[in-house]
């Protein structure tokens, strides 16, 4: 497996994110159109794609918050890739791209529907915060912090 690091306008990210959004439609239901407006992909400048012979598994991107804080967005790894530590690596290398740029902190949001990724957070130490932004009050949001 390699990780290539990218922006928003790489087919296969594009590709990924699709499913991405696909997915979370039917486990957001009624509240996607709300999430939706908060994950287009137009302004992402930090994107990164997990290959394993040379097919597309999974993306990862984060976007600047404030002048020392990343938020990261677009976490995918596709279904029949799971359980194999891609998104791990995916967010490693998010971390570690952000760290080289001289953030020292990174939050991130997902929801309660998103068991999977609440225990990828979790398993990598990131620690649950207040909501934040655009989710404060936002009862399915689950946010998320890690000092890098």
């Amino acid at each position: 497996m390699f990780i290539v690091r990218t922006n928003a306008e790489n087919a296969d990210f594009v590709r990924l994110v699709a499913q991405l959004d696909a997915d979370l439609k039917i486990r957001d239901g009624e509240e996607h159109g709300f999430y939706a407006q908060f994950n287009t992909i137009h302004k992402i400048k930090y994107a990164v794609v997990a290959y394993e012979n040379e097919i597309a598994l999974g993306c990862g991107a984060f976007r600047e918050y404030s002048p020392d804080t990343i938020e990261i967005k677009r976490m995918y790894v596709c279904e029949n890739a799971r359980q194999k530590g891609i998104a791990t690596k995916v967010l490693a290398e998010l971390e570690k791209w952000a760290g080289e740029l001289n953030y020292s902190d990174c939050i991130l949001e997902t929801g309660k529907n998103q068991p999977e990724a609440l225990g990828l957070y979790k398993k990598n130490r990131y620690s649950i915060i207040p909501n934040f932004g655009q989710y404060q009050n936002v009862e399915n949001s689950v946010c998320f912090k890690k000092k890098l």
